[in-house]
C-alpha cells in the first residue's frame, strides 16, 4: 500500500507550497493519475482522507483526474489503437506510451493568499 507514502509526500508538498506563498488557507487540491501509474484510486482517496487530519489539507477536498493510457509512434506520431500490437503499422517503429499515462501528478493547489 504505497498509496499512504504517496499521500504523505503530497501533503508535505502542499504544506511547503502554502508556506512558501504565505497562504492563509488551502481550498482545493487536484491530482492527475495515469492508468498505468500503479496507484489504486480508491486506496489513494482513503489514504488522503485518513492522513489529511491535522494538516493544511484537513478541510480540503481532493479531486482525482484519471488519465487513460495511450500509445503512439515516436516517429510519425500515429496513434496506436488500444489492444493493438505496440508497433506502428505505418512505419514499423515500436510504440511509446504517451505522456501522463503512467504518471501521478500534482495538477493544482487552490490557495488563498493575502
Amino acid at each position: 500500500m504505497h498509496e499512504y507514502s504517496l499521500v504523505q509526500a503530497l501533503i508535505t508538498r502542499v504544506e511547503a507550497e502554502a508556506r512558501r506563498r504565505g497562504a492563509l488557507k488551502v481550498h482545493g487540491l487536484s491530482v492527475r493519475m495515469g492508468e498505468l501509474a500503479g496507484v489504486d484510486p480508491e486506496l489513494f482517496q482513503t489514504a488522503y482522507d485518513t492522513f489529511r487530519a491535522g494538516t493544511v489539507c484537513a478541510e480540503v477536498p481532493l479531486t482525482l483526474k484519471q488519465v487513460a493510457a495511450s500509445w503512439s509512434c515516436p516517429t510519425c506520431r500515429a496513434a496506436i489503437p488500444r489492444g493493438a500490437a505496440l508497433r506502428c503499422q505505418a512505419c514499423g517503429e515500436p510504440a511509446r506510451l504517451d505522456e501522463g499515462g503512467d504518471a501521478l501528478t500534482l495538477d493544482g493547489i487552490d490557495l488563498e493568499v493575502p
